[in-house]
């Protein structure tokens, strides 16, 4: 008989859509709220104090065809 594990992992994918449309793009004002919105909810999702740093590679950010999407992704594994 195999000896095997196996797992479920689910990834949830948070993303703050900004839109920039051209040709006037998006205001720096409306993706400084949106970035520190993500930051606050990546601080809640992996409990990191506000004192503390996030890493450089905390959130992601992605252009579309007329949005700035900021984002970063959590998993949870499940028995």
């Amino acid at each position: 008989m195999a000896e095997y594990t196996s797992e479920t992992v689910t990834r949830t994918i948070r993303r703050w859509i900004i839109p920039a449309a051209e040709p006037w793009g998006a205001t720096s004002e409306e993706i400084g709220k949106a970035w520190t919105a993500a930051q606050v909810a990546y601080r809640e999702a992996h409990g990191i104090p506000v004192g503390e740093a996030l890493s450089g590679g905390a959130l992601r950010f992605h252009v579309r065809d007329e949005e700035i999407v900021i984002e970063f992704a959590t998993e949870a594994r499940q028995s």
